[in-house]
């Protein structure tokens, strides 16, 4: 649905921090379904942990955060020259580690946006099983000059 090239039209991120790889399903304001192909080559790798590479848990919600923008983005046009702030992330819970090989399949359901502020429930997983999930709410803000 959106490749690379798309996705970084959207987001700020570039190498090494942006964390999506593809968009495969997406009804504006409601879902998206994204995907993060991690490999042996990511730089985090060598020091989290050597002999052992296993991704870090703040990267796997960065992900989930970096798809949540990209379906705010495609769902209200009020937000897309703003910068995007993290307000909260809570009930997160690492079920499973997620190694080199993994491809983090990253879902997203919008629960609602009240003031400002949206709420979404995010969900990763790894061969269909739940490797980390968390309520994520953010807000959008000018960029400052």
């Amino acid at each position: 649905m959106l490749d690379i090239n798309q996705i970084m039209k959207i987001l700020p991120h570039r190498h090494p921090f942006l964390l999506v790889d593809r968009v495969l399903e997406l009804e504006v304001g409601k879902h998206i379904v994204a995907i993060k192909n991690v490999t042996i080559n990511e730089p985090f790798f060598p020091g989290h942990f050597p002999g052992h590479p296993v991704m870090p848990g703040v990267l796997i919600v960065e992900a989930m955060a970096q798809v949540a923008g990209i379906l705010a983005y495609q769902s209200d046009e009020s937000v897309r020259d703003k910068v995007t702030y993290f307000v909260g992330i809570d009930n997160a819970k690492f079920r499973r580690p997620v190694m080199p090989g993994d491809q983090l399949k990253i879902e997203i359901e919008v629960s609602g946006c009240k003031r400002g502020i949206w709420v979404f429930s995010a969900k990763a997983t790894v061969d269909d099983k739940v490797v980390t999930e968390a309520e994520l709410k953010a807000t959008f803000a000018d960029r400052q000059a």
